[in-house]
């Protein structure tokens, strides 16, 4: 996260096998292609254990926004921010404080053009 000092970012968690978390997709590209010269970024997170399956799913979902895949040890993500199920997110300031959890459908384009416009 120290990379994304001074955006916002929203840190979404999800995997290739969650249907919620597909279904939820379009939203947050688009909530990135109309805020990203706004200060605003996304990084998404796959809780994903199969790696060709990760693969599979940034191909067929087209996301233009920053991918990684958590890692699965004490220092992982999720763990960090204690999440507990998916799909989960976090609307973090440029300080770094979570000033919003779990954004979802027009809910976060919404809270995005409050603080962002």
């Amino acid at each position: 996260m120290s990379d994304y000092k001074g955006k916002y970012v929203l840190l979404d968690f999800w995997a290739s096998w969650c249907g919620p978390c597909r279904k939820e997709m379009p939203h947050v590209k688009a909530a990135f292609e109309n805020f990203k010269q706004k200060n605003f970024t996304v990084l998404a997170v796959s809780i994903d254990k199969d790696s060709k399956a990760w693969t599979k799913a940034l191909a067929e979902e087209n996301m233009p926004f920053t991918q990684v895949l958590d890692s699965k040890d004490d220092q992982s993500a999720g763990k960090r921010y204690m999440v507990e199920a998916i799909p989960t997110n976090f609307l973090i300031d440029p300080n770094g404080v979570i000033i919003a959890k779990n954004l979802r459908g027009a809910e976060l384009e919404k809270y995005l053009k409050t603080i962002l416009n």
